[in-house]
């Protein structure tokens, strides 16, 4: 079985959003990856962005300053 660690997951009402997200780290070199959107969320366009925790700040800054319209961002253990 996988371990399960705390992870910050943004999802988005947009695919296009999630998909703007993904782009800017990757150019960025910020930790992150596109997954399916977790069963316990159950809003979203099906993807989401998981990172670490701690990079919740960071999180909340980019999605700012792309202007990226999220649904919501939550703390579970994935």
């Amino acid at each position: 079985m996988l371990k399960k660690w705390p992870s910050l997951v943004v999802s988005f009402n947009k695919t296009v959003d999630a998909m703007a997200v993904e782009e800017y780290c990757l150019k960025n070199n910020i930790a992150g990856r596109l997954i399916p959107l977790p069963k316990e969320i159950s809003s979203g366009c099906g993807l989401a962005w998981k990172c670490e925790l701690n990079n919740k700040p960071i999180m909340e800054k980019i999605l700012k300053e792309i202007n990226i319209d999220y649904d919501k961002m939550t703390e579970i253990m994935i």
